[in-house]
């Protein structure tokens, strides 16, 4: 029998992958979602779906939003999917598919996929994909799905994300349709948009700290370069030297 990945070994993949330091306020978002995506990929029921991907990529991007050195961000993506046996233009391919096929959609087409599972324009990719999970086929529930059906849902209509009444009532429609707990999906996402908000304000305060301390660096800079002025200028006004003086006298 084939030994099953641990995720120790997955972690090892990762940062042979991407071998430099992970900013620490960002870390543990990091190691959180390898350890999901794991799991995921050596559960014999889930299968991968653009939809699953698209939550993929929201939620890395938006924690990542803002990390330095940004150059490392496509390395630390592409580590990640390949560590859970991914491919991580697959990833971004689908997402992008996936979200412009749901933009195409009306609210109507919205709450139509929510309570039914299918709409009328059956040939969009992302009502299709609806369908199918009605249907219970390649349908496995996670929370990184359900994010993917929040970014859904927000490229059909970002202002509902907003409105908490319909936005409710829509994920109750959405849960008995792929007969999810209406609860659960609700409180994953709750709990994603309350730490997208921690981060948020996390990237803010760490933004300020590094704005002050440049301030202070070109403070310090600006002193250093104003004394090294007065000093030159105090040079120049001096009376000659004794050496000079004497020199002078003498001839």
């Amino acid at each position: 029998m084939d030994n099953v990945r641990t995720v120790s070994d997955t972690k090892r993949d990762f940062y042979q992958t991407h071998t430099r330091p992970i900013n620490s306020l960002y870390r543990r978002v990091v190691e959180e979602m390898m350890v999901e995506m794991h799991l995921l990929s050596v559960n014999v029921d889930f299968t991968y779906n653009p939809v699953y991907a698209l939550g993929v990529v929201s939620a890395f991007d938006r924690f990542m939003n803002g990390y330095r050195p940004e150059a490392d961000v496509n390395s630390i993506f592409t580590a990640l999917c390949r560590a859970t046996g991914g491919d991580p233009e697959q990833y971004r391919r689908d997402a992008a598919s996936i979200r412009e096929a749901a933009a195409q959609l009306s609210q109507a087409d919205l709450l139509a996929l929510a309570s039914e599972g299918n709409i009328t324009s059956g040939d969009n990719a992302f009502g299709q994909q609806m369908a199918q999970f009605a249907r219970g086929e390649g349908f496995k529930y996670c929370r990184l799905l359900a994010i993917g059906l929040l970014s859904a849902i927000e490229a059909v209509d970002g202002e509902l994300l907003s409105r908490d009444k319909e936005l409710a009532d829509l994920l109750n429609q959405l849960g008995a349709t792929l007969n999810v707990s209406d609860e659960k999906l609700r409180k994953d996402l709750e709990l994603y948009r309350s730490n997208l908000e921690k981060m948020e304000q996390a990237q803010s305060v760490m933004a300020d700290i590094l704005e002050a301390d440049r301030k202070k660096r070109a403070e310090r800079e600006a002193e250093r370069e104003a004394k090294r002025k007065a000093d030159q200028a105090k040079q120049a006004a001096a009376p000659d030297s004794p050496e000079k003086s004497e020199s002078e006298s003498s001839s």
